[in-house]
């Protein structure tokens, strides 16, 4: 007898998962130590295909968005961070799945269309790697790319303040405020064309820098 569970009892069993660690432990730790606080919520598009797009400054990043967004969010995560034990299994119930940076990772990408067409949002750091003060300087062309493989739209979220989590030297996270803003939908490309896909992106940059410049 197989023990396969048929493909839409996987996802929903993904998606319990993913409700459970967000309500019981994601959502506290961002309310409770951070103080964390969102606006913008009003944005998000309750059911379709949808991309966030965010600024990117500490590994707490990805569990923080999923506190923002009110329904579940899979994130293309560097592979690196699935060594770390904890971080793991908390990115891995939270819908994460690694990206190679090296290149153009196409499994990856294959992975952010599987779980739109799962009824996921799909979360994507856009410049690809962490900054200093959580601004955009150097965006990746990925979020378009996919954005125009699925004709999905794109929602910038930016996370303010979560470059100062982690002091240089000390691996206890500090108890500071947080603050989650969410901008105006993005439409997707229209097409996969280099200069249109750069179009976007540069809105996507642009809406994020604004969001973080007004905090």
């Amino acid at each position: 007898m197989s023990t396969n569970l048929p493909s839409q009892e996987i996802v929903k069993t993904k998606t319990t998962v993913y409700h459970l660690v967000r309500s019981f432990v994601v959502n506290p730790v961002f309310s409770l130590y951070f103080r964390g606080k969102v606006t913008g919520r009003e944005k998000i598009p309750p059911k379709g295909k949808l991309i966030i797009v965010s600024n990117h400054a500490s590994v707490f990043d990805p569990p923080l968005v999923s506190a923002a967004i009110t329904r579940p969010v899979s994130y293309m995560a560097k592979e690196e961070l699935f060594t770390k034990n904890g971080l793991k299994q908390l990115i891995t119930a939270l819908g994460a799945y690694p990206v190679n940076r090296e290149g153009v990772d196409r499994k990856a990408i294959r992975q952010a269309i599987s779980r739109l067409e799962e009824g996921w949002a799909t979360g994507i750091f856009i410049e690809g790697t962490r900054t200093s003060d959580g601004k955009i300087y150097d965006p990746k062309l990925g979020a378009a790319l996919i954005a125009s493989k699925a004709q999905a739209p794109l929602l910038p979220v930016c996370l303010c303040g979560t470059e100062k989590i982690l002091e240089s030297g000390k691996k206890f996270p500090r108890s500071i405020d947080i603050q989650i803003k969410i901008g105006d939908i993005i439409e997707p490309p229209v097409s996969g064309k280099k200069e249109v896909l750069e179009e976007v992106t540069r809105k996507c940059a642009d809406a994020l820098n604004f969001l973080h410049e007004t905090s």
